[in-house]
């Protein structure tokens, strides 16, 4: 019996709320994709990552129905919606549409909007969504390309794009413990209300609503939900897996993500390693530029440390690249370079991939026909490494604002010799 079974809208995100249920607790297994066939599980969670989090709405809840219908097969106790703790969705969705018809899948009519994760700054308070100590909509969220955040407030954002109406459980309730959380999600259930969004400050709030949920056959949040209730779940500690610990060989670090931190990220690791800046107009029109880059690669892959190439612009460069070629286009080009040159690293016994943004994993995740992964150590709060069940593979997949400045240097420190 799996008694958590999560769907992720992206591949950062699914690792992420991996990394959290071992360490806490649940033995966990992450697939990529809906299997296409029948898979042996001896695990207390599964984690199916999908690539559903900006893609056209039909299509997420598509693959997110898939995905539940294979959980569902396999006896899965409740379901979890897992979405970036920036609440990634305007209001054309994804995250509404795709709550809804779980909801409608699973002939249930309540559910809870819990994006927080303290540990990494995200804080709902009275309904408001907080990065740090800024609001959502103030943050360099409010620049992102594909979901730009303009509204910090929850209940506003989840109105907008979906099909009922959002009730709130603030933070004195969830202080007041369980049964005062319990009480308010009956009454925000009796007046009416489709979707509760709860106050969560810190780890404490975590927990209590944790042991609140634990009976609903959909919960819906950031990877910090997952902490209270593998807590309240597990039975035994679980160990990270030593078959998750990444081992020592050629390594490559792409970063395709634009956000503040990881920018940061770049510039910090760029003062000590070799780098290559992609160019948004060779992605497009060259052919063959994923075998220059790999040209370049090929001599500096047994550097101590690990070659980068980056696509990662600041809001300025980013706003002009889009003006010029157009977002879409742009983002696809460049997602497709980072593809092809995964794949021919591959080719070239390279057997480490550093990857920063959801959009860069997921495709260099696929491309590299990665189909699930044990869960290793964390490098920081939701960032693991993993390696691949069935290949010599290890990966990070790091969610853009998630990690330290120094991250790409912390993450080879973790490898171990074969």
């Amino acid at each position: 019996m799996i008694k958590i079974g999560v769907i992720a809208d992206d591949f950062t995100g699914a690792t992420d709320i991996a990394s959290f249920l071992v360490e806490n607790g649940l033995s966990t297994v992450q697939l990529s994709g809906v299997p296409a066939g029948d898979i042996e599980l001896n695990t207390d969670a599964v984690v199916i990552s999908l690539k559903s989090r900006s893609c056209p709405t039909d299509e997420a809840i598509r693959d997110s129905i898939a995905a539940l219908d294979w959980l569902k097969s396999r006896g899965t106790e409740q379901v979890y919606f897992k979405y970036c703790s920036t609440f990634d969705s305007t209001a054309a969705g994804n995250i509404g549409p795709v709550t809804d018809a779980l909801l409608d899948a699973l002939d249930h009519d309540f559910t809870i909007i819990c994006p927080s994760l303290p540990v990494n700054g995200r804080s709902v308070y009275m309904g408001n969504l907080f990065v740090g100590e800024q609001l959502l909509s103030e943050s360099g969220m409010r620049n992102h390309p594909v979901t730009p955040m303009t509204d910090s407030n929850l209940v506003r954002l989840m109105d907008a794009q979906a099909r009922g109406t959002t009730g709130l459980v603030n933070a004195a309730i969830i202080d007041a413990g369980v049964d005062a959380v319990k009480a308010r999600l009956e009454e925000v259930k009796a007046a009416g209300h489709r979707y509760a969004v709860l106050d969560t400050l810190n780890e404490a709030h975590l927990e209590t609503l944790g042991a609140a949920v634990a009976g609903l056959p959909l919960v819906t949040g950031g990877s910090g939900l997952a902490l209270g209730l593998a807590r309240h779940l597990a039975t035994s500690t679980t160990k990270q897996s030593a078959a998750g610990q990444p081992t020592r060989g050629k390594t490559v670090i792409f970063s395709g993500s634009c956000s503040q931190m990881t920018n940061a990220q770049v510039a910090d690791y760029r003062q000590h390693a070799c780098s290559y800046p992609l160019d948004v107009k060779a992605c497009i029109e060259q052919d063959d530029y994923a075998r220059q880059i790999m040209a370049w690669l090929l001599p500096k892959l047994d550097n101590p440390a690990a070659p980068l190439v980056f696509a990662t612009a600041d809001a300025e460069t980013l706003a002009q690249i889009q003006a010029t070629y157009g977002a879409e286009r742009a983002s696809t080009a460049v997602e497709e370079t980072f593809a092809e040159l995964a794949l021919l690293a591959k080719q070239h016994q390279v057997t480490n991939f550093i990857v920063a943004g959801g959009e860069t994993s997921s495709i260099v995740t696929q491309r590299l026909g990665v189909e699930a992964f044990h869960i290793g150590p964390q490098i920081a709060p939701g960032v693991p490494w993993v390696k691949a069940v069935d290949q010599n593979l290890n990966l990070t997949l790091k969610s853009g604002n998630f990690g330290q400045v120094d991250f790409f240097s912390r993450a080879l420190t973790f490898m171990v010799e074969k």
